[in-house]
């Protein structure tokens, strides 16, 4: 380091200044809108999640061909479910019990069919 004091550049012109003023506080507003819209995400988990997620990646043994999709498999298993997930699954349970009621009736109108024929045994002899 050079021992000289610190000495202002020469001479700006008052156009020059303002223009640096009005860049300099240019760069602070974006600053301060990014130091804003990081600490929006810091509060929210987003930053914790994706780091969480990128150092599950890094500990892969054996890299996926798409990170892209390891992202969105491991992001999507952290994210409230989709409201039309949850619907189907809904429809599926409603119609697995319909298979139900259907199976069972179906016994009991074999069972009731059995009752007016005759045995197989007996249709041959005839």
């Amino acid at each position: 380091m050079s021992s000289a004091a610190w000495s202002p550049p020469a001479r700006i012109s008052g156009a020059s200044y303002a223009a640096v003023a009005v860049t300099m506080a240019h760069y602070k507003a974006a600053d301060s809108k990014r130091e804003q819209f990081r600490r929006y995400l810091e509060k929210s988990g987003v930053l914790d999640t994706l780091t969480k997620v990128l150092v599950a990646l890094y500990e892969e043994p054996e890299k996926p061909t798409s990170a892209l999709d390891f992202l969105k498999h491991h992001l999507g298993a952290a994210t409230p479910e989709n409201p039309e997930i949850e619907l189907l699954r809904l429809e599926l349970a409603e119609m697995k019990e319909k298979y139900e009621a259907t199976v069972e009736e179906n016994k009991k109108l074999k069972a009731k069919l059995a009752q007016y024929e005759p045995p197989q045994e007996e249709k041959r002899a005839e």
